[in-house]
């Protein structure tokens, strides 16, 4: 399918403040589907976790297909899905509220640096929101550039570099892999009370806001190559990762451990209605838990679940960028069913084994796991013919 001769310009139509950067979607899809760069064929390593298992190719999950208007009519070409494309994510910003305005060239400061096997840590503080600075660390390897870049989120940065909770170090295996790793942690230090710096998003949407900044901060580092730049986290650090890749398209590909990458109130750890997340009202503070009479939805969440809104319409803006799902005890096998959808979205724009997922029983991290994390990036970002540039 030759995309370039079919897709019309579109452009992201964004409010004040929303991002930090306009984009055209016919090159979006151009530089993702229809170049000389695009991916070359999957190694065998990752063939099994892009392929839809046969147990779930005709499932039906019961939400709305992204290709869908919010008037009922269907999108069938590119150019349709352009503009569906942008409902999506003005339904989105509405209810979640307008980012911050923008930092154009965000200050990052170097408190201080030491080397390590084969690369440098430097402990940094970012400019993540205007006048606002982040504490964070920056790997980078002892490797020439322009190298690919990960953006790493979690807690607290300590973890994503090997000196805190056990595999969870998805900076340290990278920059071991010659990719320059940006590890970040929550605003203000408590993820349950987390620092908006006056913003009027709810807290998971600012998070993909410092997230799109430190984008643009590793953009324009000097070791970064801006075109190879990619996100990862895992649970909490997965839902940030997820929630910044989709509303961000300089993300080039992003890989989620074990977020819940649905809405499950069935579930006490995908708990997207908590204040921290999308439950942030001013009118009233939830009791921290499941979803009762006693305590119900509140803030943003209660309106996307009102208006059938649900995580998968956040997936389909990913095409034709790919992601991988690492599933755990939240994403189990059955969540095949709701990536259909984006797998849907990627078809109707030529490209093939963009969506994957791989599944263990338990919300921890695996070895396994992360090797094949690893390997994603180095497939979709690393040094080697046919890598995209």
């Amino acid at each position: 399918m030759n995309l370039s001769s079919s897709l019309v310009g579109f452009t992201c139509r964004l409010k004040p403040g929303m991002a930090a950067f306009a984009i055209t979607f016919t090159q979006l899809v151009i530089a993702a589907v229809d170049t000389p760069t695009s991916p070359a064929p999957l190694p065998p390593s990752l063939v099994s976790s892009f392929t839809l298992p046969e147990a779930y190719a005709r499932s039906d999950d019961g939400r709305a297909s992204p290709l869908r208007f919010r008037d009922g009519h269907a999108t069938t070409t590119p150019e349709e899905w352009a503009r569906r494309r942008e409902e999506i994510r003005q339904a989105w910003f509405a209810l979640l509220g307008p980012w911050p305005e923008p930092v154009a060239r965000p200050r990052l400061e170097i408190l201080g640096s030491e080397p390590r096997e084969g690369f440098s840590e430097q402990r940094i503080l970012l400019e993540g929101a205007p006048g606002r600075m982040l504490p964070g660390i920056l790997l980078l390897p002892d490797r020439p550039g322009p190298r690919p870049a990960v953006l790493v989120p979690f807690y607290e940065p300590e973890s994503s570099v090997g000196r805190g909770r056990p595999r969870r170090d998805f900076g340290l295996q990278l920059v071991r892999r010659g990719f320059v790793a940006l590890c970040l942690g929550s605003p203000g230090g408590d993820a349950f009370k987390p620092d908006l710096a006056g913003a009027s998003c709810q807290p998971l949407s600012y998070l993909a806001y410092l997230a799109s900044t430190a984008c643009t901060a590793l953009g324009q580092h000097p070791r970064v190559d801006p075109a190879r730049i990619g996100v990862v986290g895992h649970s909490y650090g997965g839902k940030w990762a997820m929630f910044a890749s989709c509303f961000d398209e300089r993300f080039a590909c992003a890989a989620w451990s074990d977020p819940g990458i649905v809405f499950d109130e069935t579930r006490i750890s995908i708990n997207y209605w908590e204040p921290w997340y999308l439950g942030l009202d001013p009118k009233v503070t939830r009791t921290r838990g499941l979803i009762t009479p006693e305590s119900p939805r509140t803030g943003a969440y209660r309106e996307l679940v009102a208006q059938g809104h649900d995580l998968h319409e956040l997936h389909a803006l990913m095409a034709p960028r790919p992601f991988l799902v690492a599933g755990g005890s939240e994403d189990p096998p059955t969540r095949w069913a709701t990536l259909r959808h984006a797998i849907a979205v990627n078809r109707l724009l030529g490209a093939d084994q963009r969506v994957g997922m791989t599944n263990r029983p338990s919300h921890e991290p695996t070895e396994e796991s992360n090797a094949t994390l690893v390997e994603f990036f180095v497939h979709f970002l690393g040094d080697r013919p046919g890598a995209p540039r």
